[in-house]
């Protein structure tokens, strides 16, 4: 482990958490991502830390990274609607609408918002 590894993975859970939380509410994703990708790894069973990194993914323009954990998230916790329009947004990011549009359809009915 490099010294630079060390200081995203150095702590308790609850002290890097805490960190990545710092990280990400500074704007700084992807050192937030280094953080959280170590902790959902350890935890893969909670939702939080995963679904925040899925967003530092996401605001880091690690679209992949993103797309690859908000769908682990769904086939966990099927009914997420984050994480449903985030997967939504983030292939539309991607250019592909047309897979996206399910999602964020998807998405809207969860949240009670119905086309007219």
């Amino acid at each position: 482990m490099s010294e630079r590894t060390a200081y995203y993975e150095h702590g308790t859970a609850a002290e890097r958490w805490a960190r990545a939380r710092l990280f990400f509410d500074a704007k700084e994703y992807a050192n937030a991502a280094r953080v959280l990708d170590g902790l959902a790894g350890e935890a893969p069973e909670q939702l939080a830390p995963r679904l925040l990194l899925a967003r530092a993914y996401y605001h880091s323009a690690q679209l992949g990274r993103a797309e690859s954990e908000l769908r682990g998230i769904l086939e966990r916790w099927p009914v997420e609607d984050y994480a449903t329009l985030m997967l939504g947004r983030t292939l539309e990011r991607q250019g592909r609408a047309a897979e996206a549009a399910p999602y964020l359809r998807m998405a809207a009915a969860m949240a009670g918002e119905f086309p007219e």
